[in-house]
């Protein structure tokens, strides 16, 4: 699997010409988070693979072209590894992980247990120079 920081100028047509469809799935962070409150919905708990592992592969059945599982903007616990690898897996389209990752170490776990993309969003706004330290390191897992 290649890893890739990817930069996109949003006002170019490149970015803006394809649009896939994509399966969210929210799992548990372990507290409250805005997308559960404005989409009313209850996050996947963080122990039930089997939940997640189906409801990923129901996405891929109904033909989504990526899988998106996230834990929510802050949240207290990253989506476990043992989640992740189980659902990648299970399913043959690319695997968001976002929520919850925090360190260099956080991502290059993601990575290696399935994850083809991560995303993270609160640890840089804290400390934007996290973002070339994860790059680097998840560049050198290649």
């Amino acid at each position: 699997t290649a890893y890739e920081i990817v930069d996109c100028d949003w006002s170019s047509d490149v970015c803006s010409s394809d649009l896939m469809s994509v399966g969210y799935m929210l799992i548990d962070g372990g507290s409250p988070t805005t997308v559960s409150y404005i989409s009313n919905t209850n996050p996947i708990p963080s122990n039930k693979n089997d939940i997640a592992i189906c409801t990923a592969m129901a996405g891929e059945m109904l033909g989504l072209k990526l899988i998106y599982m996230d834990a929510g903007s802050g949240a207290q616990r990253p989506i476990p590894t043992s989640m992740i690898e189980e659902v990648a897996k299970h399913i043959h389209t690319p695997l968001i992980i976002g929520g919850g990752i925090t360190t260099t170490q956080k991502a290059i776990e993601n990575c290696k247990a399935g994850a083809d993309i991560i995303v993270i969003g609160n640890a840089v706004e804290k400390d934007p120079s996290l973002i070339k330290e994860m790059a680097e390191a998840i560049h050198s897992l290649n």
